[in-house]
């Protein structure tokens, strides 16, 4: 930018015509989320607030948010609400009964933050706070990262669930602003993992390596899923993995249907339909063997 001051003296004309202040970023950011759950007790210490943020990288066939999947928004039809009539013609907003809806909206951080901020007696009164999660956070992850400085700005507790697949250098800035990180550990056969969800391993391992060297607290969690990931053999590969770093916690995620019901409303297949849940002598065993290796071991958590 030229001066047409008299004096010319870098002072002078140091003030940008667009200033790029942290405010005016943050208000430019939006992402796109699909749901706010509030009073969770589980994704985090206490009472949370989780956000769903849509928009996923990977195709786990057990995954129980099919609808984060795609980052555009779609609309639902509930089956027990439908009039099967013509007037709404599949129009969210003109449907009588309430039966199409629309999955995804846009905000903005400081829409997000009144959100939040609704349930500050719950997160005093039980050490908990706000848990952003997926899909996968880290397809927004310059919002994420915005959103949770102005969390911990505000005093609140934060914690992220992610896979690692996606930005490191952006996963790790997020864990400057976190409590707590909850990172999945799926399938560990390499090629088995590419193949059927999609996930580049490698890539994850070293975001997890990443995230060590941070001073945010990680806690490793295994999804138990039959056939896939409920076999002492991945379990033993992610305990391997892990070993090194002298961690003390480890979450089992037993696998179940709670939403398989959503499949149909998206029109989508769901292909574990017929797959049995886990007993729990199988989820006994393998906390068992883990806690055998040291870890306090959480069910669920």
């Amino acid at each position: 930018m030229s001066c047409d001051c008299q004096t010319g003296s870098v002072d002078c004309c140091s003030v940008s015509e667009e200033p790029r202040s942290s405010e005016m970023e943050s208000k430019a950011l939006t992402a796109r989320v699909f749901n706010i759950q509030r009073y969770s007790l589980n994704d985090g210490e206490g009472i949370r607030t989780v956000v769903f943020f849509k928009g996923c990288p990977l195709k786990c066939p057990w995954c129980a948010n099919p609808e984060s999947r795609s980052i555009d928004l779609v609309n639902i039809r509930r089956e027990s609400k439908c009039l099967h009539c013509d007037v709404c013609e599949q129009d969210v907003d003109e449907c009588p009964s309430g039966a199409f809806e629309q999955v995804g909206y846009d905000v903005t951080v400081e829409q997000l933050l009144a959100e939040i901020a609704k349930d500050d007696v719950f997160y005093q009164t039980s050490g908990g706070g706000v848990t952003l999660s997926g899909g996968e956070v880290l397809v927004h992850g310059k919002f994420c990262i915005e959103l949770l400085k102005q969390l911990k700005r505000l005093g609140y507790k934060t914690a992220i669930e992610t896979s690692g697949h996606g930005n490191s250098k952006q996963l790790t800035e997020m864990a400057n602003y976190c409590d707590e990180i909850l990172f999945d550990f799926k399938m560990m056969d390499e090629k088995r993992a590419k193949a059927v969800i999609g996930i580049n391993l490698e890539k994850v391992l070293n975001s997890f390596s990443a995230l060590m060297a941070t001073s945010c607290k990680v806690i490793p969690r295994l999804p138990l899923i039959p056939g896939f990931t409920l076999d002492l053999i991945n379990v033993d590969k992610v305990l391997s993995f892990i070993a090194p770093y002298q961690l003390k916690e480890v979450h089992l995620l037993p696998f179940h249907q709670y939403g398989s019901s959503k499949y149909e409303t998206l029109g989508m297949n769901y292909t574990m339909k017929e797959i049995p849940v886990p007993t729990k002598q199988e989820v006994d065993a393998i906390q068992r063997h883990v806690e055998a290796h040291g870890y306090q071991v959480v069910i669920g958590g």
